[in-house]
């Protein structure tokens, strides 16, 4: 499993790079502030929305800790998606957060 720091994800972001992220935390957990253009599919929902992300497009995956993630990343990786976990998850992020 491909993984990346938060301090890696947010190099990206400030250069400029566009990038999926996924945060697959509950909805209370994201109202509390998600990185921003994140798109938010709660863990349990995954299967059921894989329709909603593009196979083409590398996604790095989100969520308190980086334990639900690395449990979505599996998914998806075996349905064919290129995906990177971000280890520390939001615990760590030291980005800017959209409410």
């Amino acid at each position: 499993m491909n993984v990346i720091s938060t301090e890696q994800l947010l190099e990206k972001i400030d250069a400029g790079e566009e990038i999926s992220v996924i945060d697959v935390r509950e909805s209370d957990e994201v109202a509390t502030g998600i990185i921003p253009g994140a798109k938010h599919i709660a863990l349990g929902q995954i299967e059921n929305s894989m329709d909603q992300l593009d196979k083409s497009v590398p996604h790095y995956i989100v969520c308190k800790a980086g334990g639900r993630s690395a449990m979505a990343c599996e998914i998806l990786e075996e349905n064919g998606y290129n995906v990177t976990n971000i280890a520390g998850g939001m615990i760590d992020w030291d980005g800017e957060l959209q409410f």
